[in-house]
């Protein structure tokens, strides 16, 4: 009796865990077949995305703005914590470094009457010989750098101004800018300062003394250098990494008004944006977003207000953007010292709108008709432009809890929840490509008894899983489709993949974000032909420093797959599947397992486009040294070539992750691109402990 229920635990065991057991047993090969090629990989699967969310533009971002609430959407006082929501009972995600009074509370009013920008500006009343006005201290700023700006000031003829960089304790640890020619009239001044020091709390004061009172109505410093607003350093960066596409959209878009982002930035107005909860200068709009696609040689794609905003107003938008200058809103980008229309071809209508977080959230039949609107009238605009509606698999339904709204916990496919079936039903006219985006519960998986994520425990290679897995989940529901929908080619109809990152893996690992990015990248080769794009999540989580950029481990994994990897994929074929992880199918996790059959590694391999050099990527998530034997097959290679390589460093990342750049472990260590040269065609590959390698192998 003991001996045949040990049997039946036996067999039990050998099935549950035969591809572990198989890899024990057998030493890891795999076969790169270039007779066997997929469609040819486009180099938008490489793009990012970023949006208006603060951190990511204004504060360490790469915005070289170095003041906050520059045009004073908070009123300026001591007493005040932080930026008060409009409307709600507390305040946002952050209100940034504040303006304080310099005299006290007593020498400054908000000034209603003659506001400069928004609906205040501070007022200072003067004193003969004390200094009175208002200063902001945490800047950063470097020795030897040059800062240029300008203030906007009004005031009476006696008031004498003064704009006054500090770097230092000591009295000589300052420049100051004296101020004249004042006026009740509000005029611009510019400002120039060279810093004496480094510092990360240096402070700018704004002060006066004199008979009367003054206004400020906005101030701005920047390093001299800046890239129409961008940091010069931050664009040497992402230029190095390579960034085919910016995809400018997000959760604030839904609530946002293109027309306050464009003419003078002093003017603009600051609002609240409730999607994020914090104030939003406007700074960064539209001409400073295609300035940057421009500096960086991207193709920019752009999402328009479908949740609170209106078909008129994304048609004004794209005759923005492309419209001749004659046309009325091409006569404001002109005057706006834009001529020649930015011919945006990509165009999203709407962000998420079937999230509960969403503002504008909507029925999904009700947003198809929505969609068909916008559509209609952004073509009436420019008829050429490429239109991605709003997307979302049974997949992203389950996994954001969306489908709850229709009493669907984990959504089926034609169900009144399934996003994308009514989408295809309705709208399928009407757009290029359907949306999806990933944000996967790195460290959980759902329990359907439960109907929740559960935290979970599991070897790092299938932890790594989840990303790609959601990868494989969204190709499997485009094939879904075409069975539903057989006149339909869903193959033209592709997925933009156009937000997706690896989420909170809750493992201390240096990069194992780093390395989940690139096996989704390699799901996204592997099946190339039914993605249009990728846009990462976030373009400024690539890179990191207030007053010097540093590439970051993600971007170091971006751009050795952007300049090194190959464009047309071939077949790779091993002896050791990939795990099956726990979850639920369609909802994190797909029917068959992403990834190459060499577990624990994930392999992918492409053909360059002239067809005369061979690349292999190969990613170990694990704790350990690897080992694994190849064989090419389809092609004949040259006795030589080079080796690229990331690996983590032996310290754990200590740094926390950045809002928005999605998990732990995209940032941390800095790591490099090692570069080795081969003086013989590989047979075996000794692959290193969490490292990312890429071989390129030149053919004969």
């Amino acid at each position: 009796m003991h001996s045949l229920s040990f049997s039946k635990f036996v067999r039990t065991i050998i099935c549950c865990m035969g591809p572990a057991l198989a890899a024990l047993a057998q030493p890891l090969t795999m076969t790169v077949d270039a007779r066997k090629t997929g469609a040819p990989i486009t180099p938008f699967l490489y793009g990012q995305f970023t949006e208006n969310a603060n951190n990511n533009f204004y504060r360490t971002g790469i915005w070289s703005e170095l003041v906050d609430d520059r045009k004073f959407y908070a009123p300026v006082t001591t007493a005040a914590p932080e930026v008060q929501a409009p409307g709600r009972g507390g305040g946002g995600r952050g209100g940034g470094r504040r303006w304080i009074p310099v005299g006290g509370d007593s020498v400054l009013v908000m000034d209603v009457q003659q506001a400069w920008s928004g609906k205040h500006s501070p007022k200072i009343a003067l004193d003969a010989t004390s200094p009175h006005g208002i200063q902001q201290t945490g800047l950063a700023v470097q020795k030897g750098r040059k800062y240029t700006g300008r203030v906007v000031l009004a005031g009476d003829a006696g008031a004498q101004v003064q704009v006054i960089l500090i770097w230092g304790a000591n009295p000589a640890d300052r420049q100051s800018v004296k101020v004249t020619g004042i006026s009740r009239e509000y005029r611009k001044f510019a400002l120039a300062f060279t810093a004496g020091a480094d510092s990360n709390e240096a402070t700018i004061e704004i002060v006066g003394t004199g008979k009367g009172s003054f206004q400020i109505g906005a101030v701005s410093i920047m390093p001299a250098d800046n890239v129409h607003g961008w940091r010069a350093d931050s664009i040497r960066a992402l230029k190095e990494i390579g960034i085919p596409m910016v995809r400018y959209g997000g959760n604030f878009v839904s609530g946002y008004e293109w027309r306050d982002g464009v003419g003078d930035p002093d003017k603009r107005p600051s609002r609240w944006d409730y999607a994020w909860r914090m104030m939003e200068p406007n700074d960064v709009g539209t001409d400073e977003i295609l300035a940057l696609t421009a500096a960086l040689g991207a193709e920019p794609y752009i999402s328009v207000n479908a949740g609170f905003g209106d078909a008129y107003s994304a048609e004004q938008w794209v005759e923005y953007c492309n419209g001749a200058a004659t046309t009325p809103m091409g006569k404001l980008r002109a005057a706006n010292g834009h001529p020649e229309p930015y011919k945006v071809k990509w165009w999203n209508i709407g962000n998420e709108n079937y999230g509960p977080w969403q503002m504008g959230q909507m029925q999904i039949r009700h947003y198809a008709i929505k969609h068909n609107m916008f559509a209609e009238a952004m073509k009436r605009a420019d008829s050429s432009i490429k239109i991605v509606a709003v997307g979302a698999t049974p997949a992203e339904m389950s996994t954001t809890g969306s489908g709850k709204s229709y009493g669907m916990p984990v959504v089926e496919f034609g169900s009144a929840a399934d996003w994308n079936f009514v989408m295809l039903s309705d709208a399928a006219a009407n757009f290029d490509n359907l949306a999806e985006h990933l944000y996967p519960k790195g460290n959980q998986a759902y329990d359907l008894p439960k109907q929740q994520f559960v935290a979970v425990e599991e070897p790092w290679a299938d932890h790594a899983r989840r990303l790609p897995n959601r990868v494989k989940s969204a190709v499997e529901a485009w094939e879904e489709y075409q069975k539903r929908f057989p006149k339909l080619n869903m193959k033209s109809i592709q997925i933009a993949l156009d937000e997706w990152t690896p989420g909170n893996m809750g493992v201390r690992a240096p990069l194992l974000s780093v390395i989940s990015s690139a096996e989704a990248l390699h799901e996204l080769f592997r099946n190339s032909e039914w993605f249009s794009m990728a846009a990462f999540t976030h373009l400024s989580g690539l890179v990191s420093g207030r007053t010097e950029t540093t590439i970051l481990p993600i971007g170091r994994m971006f751009q050795l797959y952007r300049n090194h990897f190959g464009t047309i994929p071939v077949e790779i074929n091993g002896n050791s599947p990939q795990h099956e992880v726990k979850g639920v199918v369609n909802v994190d996790k797909p029917k068959v397992s992403s990834g190459s059959d060499t577990y624990p590694l994930d392999a992918a391999a492409a053909l360059s486009a002239d067809r005369r050099t061979l690349t292999l990527a190969v990613v170990n998530p694990t704790e350990a040294d690897q080992e694994i034997s190849v064989n090419f097959e389809g092609v004949s290679l040259q006795g030589s070539g080079k080796l690229l390589r990331i690996v983590a460093p032996e310290t754990p990342a200590q740094t926390p992750p950045q809002p928005g750049a999605g998990g732990q472990g995209l940032r941390g260590p800095a790591v490099n691109i090692a570069e080795t040269r081969l003086t013989e065609i590989p047979g075996k590959l000794a692959v290193p402990k969490q490292s990312i390698s890429i071989y390129e192998l030149p053919v004969r």
